[in-house]
């Protein structure tokens, strides 16, 4: 786990000031130690002193909604897993107060009569007969809303609940009661706003994961209505169809909070909640900074500026995943003429500087003057590309690198057409060419322009795959880093001229790359928005 990310924990509550300049904009949770132990919520609720009373009082017979699940102990917040149903706050702490009352006695705490819970049929139907009081939790109980005041059911409880200094400067969004009455265990997911959660009474276990773990928790279709929520299962996660779920704890980060504490989640930070028996809690949303500061003109520039950084991050990922980043040294087994010499004159002289490249430049017979380092990946392409082809005629032969394979009037054998490659493990053009260092990357391929024309046309237009390209351009940059400008433009124009139609290889290697790059796009949005561009179907846990 990165420190950049890893969760703060502060004993003492920081300033609204510290809070806006050094916590907030870091998108780091943080835990505030007794952060709400002032409030007169805490003392006046606390089940343990008469607190399911006064609540009792206070609330009364007010209807609330109430999330019902048949796979209590766990509650998926997706709207196919739960139903919720009005129910009157004081039947909710009578099944609280029943069940501290069987605790104490050491006796089961199941119970309840079905005909408390208000509702349809289809509501009533959803209901098993037994065990009700543990299926409940009061989720999200607005107390306080600013954009939809007719849903605010809890406004009796607000003035026992005071502001946190440091969020003192926000515009809240809303403030909403969290109750439950059994042990309870929230699905994974993200909020779309900040958060600070605070235990007013009994202990919550909340695991987190940074949004750039979403790929391991597989987060709902960006266009369901519980985009936010995880795929993945919390008990018995079916890892065959989840496969990076199975590895998802290693990203995340567990803090444990009690009565009076309180935790930053900022948004998009995706939180699992295990809450004690009788846990009770509010929260605080907010919407960040950044959020607000969003023109709405301005999305699609965004997301498309997301998704670039997105792709290449995925591109980058693709090529190192099987670990091929290691380059090639002077150390060789050839063809015939065995093992190479790391003290090889020529290929010391060759790496001496910038006056030795310009000479080979400027010398027509680069195929004699090549090390033997580039002979062996000279040979390995002008093979891969004679493997993949016909050969019609035979004129020429690569005397000096041992090998007898010829360059004229090549055909392109059906079976050897461009595929997109898994990666660098699968694709043999990525492989040879991954771990070139730059200079023999010139070497290699002013030889094989100067001497095989017709193999360096077909390796381009018909061999090359998408990964491929994407491997050969990468090279060129790290080649031109190294050169001069004018050998640079005399290396493209030596290249270019092996080609009858040299704009049909610059598509071709372009087309390429876009493939590669496509690719990486179709898992970026199968990764961090659910979205399968090969199949229509959605993830289902």
């Amino acid at each position: 786990m990165e420190d950049s990310i890893r969760i703060q924990i502060f004993e003492e509550l920081p300033t609204s000031k510290e809070f806006e300049s050094l916590i907030e904009p870091r998108n780091v949770p943080a835990v505030f130690k007794g952060c709400i132990k002032g409030w007169e919520a805490f003392s006046k609720w606390n089940p343990s002193n008469g607190g399911l009373h006064y609540l009792q009082e206070r609330v009364g017979s007010c209807k609330v909604e109430a999330m019902v699940s048949r796979s209590a102990p766990v509650f998926y917040g997706d709207l196919g897993s739960h139903v919720r149903v009005p129910l009157p706050f004081s039947t909710f702490i009578d099944f609280c107060k029943k069940r501290m009352e069987n605790k104490d006695q050491g006796i089961d705490a199941s119970f309840g009569p079905q005909s408390d819970i208000a509702g349809s049929d289809k509501e009533r139907d959803y209901l098993p007969s037994e065990d009700i009081p543990e299926q409940i939790y009061l989720a999200q109980v607005p107390v306080m809303n600013r954009d939809n005041e007719d849903r605010v059911q809890l406004e009796t409880l607000r003035e026992d609940i005071q502001m946190p200094p440091f969020l003192e400067a926000k515009e809240l969004s809303s403030i909403n009661l969290w109750m439950n009455n059994a042990h309870a265990r929230s699905s994974t997911h993200y909020d779309p706003h900040h958060n600070l959660l605070c235990i007013v009474s009994g202990c919550k276990q909340v695991v987190l994961w940074p949004p750039s773990a979403s790929p391991s928790l597989y987060p709902m279709p960006i266009y369901g209505e519980a985009s936010n929520h995880s795929s993945v299962a919390l008990e018995n996660p079916d890892y065959s169809n989840f496969p990076e779920a199975e590895h998802s704890m290693e990203l995340a980060q567990k803090v444990f909070l009690g009565a009076g504490d309180a935790l930053f989640i900022p948004e998009g930070w995706f939180h699992q909640v295990d809450s004690d028996d009788l846990t009770i809690a509010v929260n605080f949303w907010w919407i960040s900074d950044i959020m607000s500061c969003l023109l709405e003109h301005m999305d699609a520039y965004y997301l498309r500026r997301i998704l670039r950084r997105l792709i290449d991050k995925e591109m980058y990922h693709l090529l190192h995943m099987s670990g091929m980043g290691k380059t090639r040294m002077s150390s060789y087994k050839l063809p015939d003429s065995g093992q190479a010499e790391c003290g090889d004159d020529r290929y010391n002289q060759m790496l001496k500087g910038v006056n030795s490249k310009e000479k080979r430049l400027q010398c027509g017979d680069t195929l004699l003057e090549l090390e033997p380092a580039a002979v062996q990946v000279l040979h390995e392409l002008v093979s891969l590309v004679h493997n993949c082809v016909s050969v019609v005629n035979q004129d020429e032969q690569l005397q000096s690198a041992s090998t007898s394979t010829s360059d004229s009037a090549l055909v392109v054998n059906g079976e050897c057409e461009i595929t997109v490659a898994t990666g660098l493990k699968d694709d043999l053009v990525a492989k040879i060419l991954w771990g070139v260092e730059p200079c023999i990357f010139q070497n290699v391929f002013l030889a094989m322009a100067q001497n095989f024309p017709r193999t360096l046309e077909a390796f381009v237009l018909h061999v090359l795959s998408p990964v491929g390209a994407e491997v050969l351009t990468r090279k060129f940059d790290e080649m031109d880093k190294q050169i001069l400008e004018e050998d640079r433009n005399r290396f493209y124009e030596i290249f270019y001229s092996a080609f009858d139609d040299q704009s049909a290889a610059m598509n071709s290697i372009l087309k390429g790359k876009e493939a590669f790059a496509r690719r990486a796009f179709k898992n970026v949005l199968d990764k961090y928005v659910a979205v399968n561009l090969e199949t229509s179907e959605p993830r289902v846990r």
